[in-house]
């Protein structure tokens, strides 16, 4: 079996995080993507050498050539590889680029508030847990 191109290490207690996810699952026809949920019970990141707090910061992604990618590089990475690039592509510009990332840790520091304010983004979303359905 052929190893996806790029693993992303997700958040799946937060639901505008967990609707990305399935986004982006169900754009991967060709399963170049894979998905670690770091909020699952066991979920153990030594072997990856990535602190645990950091994994949680920002979205992780790592290649299959073992080359990290995070925040909003992340993003570009696996949209990307779903054939959705397009859709992202003014986080390319690079006079945009630190805007952009300003703007996408301010979000990420702040995803569960903005979640449960009322994004309802995820109705099988209860309680703190996201179920995500894509077979993680």
């Amino acid at each position: 079996m052929k190893s996806a191109a790029l693993t992303l290490y997700i958040d799946g207690n937060c639901p505008f995080c967990v609707a990305e996810v399935t986004r982006l699952h169900a754009w991967d026809q060709h399963g170049r993507l894979a998905f670690v949920d770091i909020a699952e019970p066991g979920f153990d990141p030594a072997p990856l050498g990535v602190d645990p707090a950091a994994l949680n910061r920002l979205l992780h992604g790592r290649t299959v050539e073992g080359q990290w990618v995070v925040g909003i590089d992340s993003m570009i990475a696996a949209y990307t590889l779903v054939g959705k690039g397009w859709l992202i592509s003014p986080l390319r510009v690079p006079v945009m680029r630190p805007a952009f990332r300003a703007f996408y840790r301010a979000f990420a520091r702040n995803r569960m508030t903005i979640s449960r304010l009322g994004l309802k983004i995820r109705p099988a979303c209860t309680d703190e847990k996201c179920a995500l359905k894509i077979g993680l």
